[in-house]
């Protein structure tokens, strides 16, 4: 089941697409063109004058359709019921979010999801004064769980897990779950939450506080520290302990590998208008290139761009006790594919805060850091010998 808001973003992404791949074949056809031959020859560029009067015809044909299928919404959208819930729904428009989150804002798409958190399945109303009624019992301890690239809440239960029920059971603490548009750049998101975590701390009786991050979760969670700190917030302060699963703190070899696609691409001329394929990819996912934090780790340069490794260095907070698990498709230490491969798109290093340059190492303690072997990155999330970790890591004073 989808809802009016639905059938709008999809319209419009629709004809958004439409327009795109009419843009790509054109610049094809202009690209051929205007180039020498295959035996050096150069073609009259007579094709040119042709080719604009027809693409500009399916854009004109595309726009109209957009405009004719908003006009049947609207007069539709009394009659449909935009307030239903669907899991399902949820998961497709995370998925939806993850790779294209940030164009549907820029194009004020009504697919496009805003940051909330979550208590069983429902957003918090952080408006209320008396917030901590939306629980059922607060005990005082608070959990905050966030998630990785292109999920959301839900996927917390995998394989019939969730950490954050699991330890609410174990040891009282009260599950809240963050939902955010994973599609953003890491910094816009990072200082979303702390503005979110501020808002929610300042209501209720905090005595213990730490944060649960899964994947890029890991790197908004250090990004919205930075920015709780740099606003002087009450939160960084309260916050005890924090815990990284799989978390790319140098970056993942896939974006760097989809970047290399980009470079390959424009060097032939021919190919050059496909190198827009492999960019319909999120900001929220080439920050993952290098594990980028805040603005000015890329608002100097194209996202695109083919360049070194250039990020600010952001150390882990020192009155914090921090925690890192990696995983590893190998099933001892001295495989190759802890290093290489990792949990199949984290290599271990990356997650354990391990970088070549000393500068760069975020030094966890030997004693917080574990990997478990035979495991993947999804395991992460639901794998029992995982859980204890975490658990016995809470234990400790």
């Amino acid at each position: 089941m989808i809802n009016i808001s639905d059938i709008k973003g999809l319209s419009q992404l629709a004809t958004d697409s439409v327009s795109g791949v009419t843009n790509l074949i054109a610049n094809m056809h202009k690209t051929i063109d205007r180039s020498s031959g295959l035996f050096g020859s150069t073609t009259t560029g007579s094709l040119g004058a042709i080719t604009d009067i027809v693409y500009q015809s399916i854009h004109s044909v595309n726009g109209i359709v957009h405009n004719s299928i908003d006009s049947i919404i609207t007069q539709l959208e009394p009659l449909i019921d935009d307030h239903q819930y669907f899991p399902e729904r949820e998961i497709v428009l995370s998925a939806l979010n993850g790779v294209v989150g940030d164009y549907l804002v820029e194009q004020k798409n009504p697919l496009a999801l805003e940051m909330t958190l979550k208590y069983k399945g429902k957003p918090l109303n952080l408006d209320s004064e008396a917030i901590d009624k939306q629980f059922d019992h607060f005990t005082g301890k608070l959990i905050i769980l966030v998630h990785g690239l292109c999920m959301n809440e839900q996927q917390w239960l995998y394989k019939d897990h969730n950490h954050g029920h699991q330890l609410s059971k174990d040891l009282g603490y009260t599950p809240v779950f963050l939902n955010y548009n994973s599609g953003l750049h890491i910094s816009i998101n990072g200082r979303s939450f702390s503005d979110l975590l501020e808002q929610f701390i300042r209501r209720i009786p905090v005595e213990d506080f730490v944060i649960l991050a899964h994947s890029m979760g890991g790197l908004v969670t250090r990004s919205a520290y930075y920015y709780g700190e740099s606003m002087n917030y009450k939160w960084p302060r309260l916050l005890k302990k924090q815990f990284f699963l799989g978390t790319p703190h140098h970056g993942a070899p896939l974006e760097k590998g989809g970047n290399w696609i980009n470079t390959v691409l424009d060097f032939f001329p021919h190919a050059s208008p496909f190198a827009c394929l492999p960019k319909i990819r999120s900001s929220g996912i080439t920050d993952l290139r290098y594990g980028y934090l805040i603005d000015e780790d890329w608002n100097s340069n194209d996202r695109f761009d083919n360049v070194q490794e250039n990020k600010n260095h952001l150390p882990l907070p020192q009155h914090v006790q921090n925690y890192a698990i990696a995983a590893t498709l190998g099933t001892d230490q001295t495989t190759v594919k802890n290093s290489i491969v990792g949990d199949g798109l984290v290599p271990v290093d990356s997650a354990l805060g391990k970088h070549s340059n000393s500068e760069y190492c975020l030094n966890f303690p030997k004693s917080s850091q574990w990997i478990g072997y035979g495991l993947n990155h999804l395991d992460l999330i639901c794998n029992s010998s995982v859980y204890d970790r975490i658990k016995l890591w809470c234990m400790e004073h």
